[in-house]
């Protein structure tokens, strides 16, 4: 059988079981199985391709065209320009997501954040693969015209989850620890900042999500708990014990959560609150300095956030 052949079989299964994007998926698994490039691929389409990669390509299609996420059958997912390793213990990272990323790496280049001995500590809270930590620790090392020195330290409830972090840091080369915490529970000492991408999907919201989601991701990712809030509260009142004043907290947020996350922000002592949109034009990402002081219930319901 030819590459053609077989790239065509593979996409008219994923297409028939209703895979959106049946074309690109199929092309991601032969590219996967074979090696081989587009540009090599164009070039001799008319190549026959071994039955063992064959065999192998077949499985792989046959596992996609049952829903299961295209980046559990490669292991991989590419985010902010950088490979993360992942599989079932972790949420695969998303395109959403780089948004607080980049609104964390604008903060530290352009802002003075509090630190210790000379060190910026940046926690990342329910870290998973590790990709908005190590990310951050990437392209802050990447940054050559700053002498900033950070030690990131990303939290986790699974030991699985933390074995696959503590993986992708060792594969991008970049040094974090990782330890084991519900939340804040087993952690020491202040931060500069605390990012989080938690929980928020709605329990009842859960069994509507598409396939690849509701059945691979794992739920404990997902499960924000009845109004998909319960982390933020937890998160946002427990962290005045652990951020410096002057530090930022910034999570990711669902489309519809801004306003309910940012009043909490403001309730426990939160300032310079700001809401940023995806490129699709929706609420992602909410942040704000802790001030060190704890507003009025009169106070905290008043709209400062500004929308950016």
């Amino acid at each position: 059988m030819t590459l053609k052949e077989a790239y065509r079989q593979g996409r008219d299964r994923l297409s028939d079981a209703g895979i959106p994007e049946a074309d690109l998926d199929a092309w991601y698994l032969l590219e996967q199985v074979t090696g081989i490039s587009r540009a090599r691929y164009y070039a001799d389409p008319e190549r026959e391709i071994p039955e063992t990669d064959h065999s192998r390509y077949a499985a792989y299609i046959e596992r996609r065209a049952g829903h299961v996420p295209l980046q559990h059958i490669t292991g991989s997912q590419e985010f902010m320009g950088l490979k993360f390793r992942v599989n079932e213990h972790v949420l695969i990272p998303r395109q959403d997501t780089e948004i607080l990323v980049e609104e964390a790496l604008k903060i530290l280049r352009e802002e003075g954040l509090p630190m210790q001995e000379g060190k910026l500590r940046v926690l990342d809270l329910c870290t998973g693969s590790g990709c908005i930590l190590l990310s951050v620790l990437y392209w802050m090392s990447q940054d050559k015209n700053r002498d900033l020195e950070i030690r990131g330290i990303g939290s986790d409830l699974s030991e699985k989850v933390l074995e696959t972090a503590a993986e992708n840091a060792a594969a991008l080369g970049i040094r974090a620890d990782f330890v084991r915490s519900d939340l804040f529970q087993d952690l020491g000492g202040k931060f500069g900042m605390i990012l989080s991408n938690p929980p928020y999907i709605r329990t009842g919201d859960i069994d509507g999500l598409q396939e690849e989601v509701r059945l691979y991701d794992p739920r404990a990712a997902l499960d924000g708990g009845e109004d998909g809030l319960y982390f933020y509260r937890k998160i946002i009142r427990e962290s005045r014990e652990y951020l410096e004043p002057g530090g930022y907290l910034m999570f990711e947020i669902g489309w519809d959560q801004a306003e309910e996350v940012s009043a909490l922000m403001r309730a426990s002592g939160y300032a310079r609150i700001r809401v940023k949109k995806d490129l699709a034009g929706l609420d992602r990402v909410v942040y704000g300095v802790y001030s060190g002081r704890v507003l009025s219930k009169e106070k905290s319901i008043e709209k400062e956030e500004e929308y950016v």
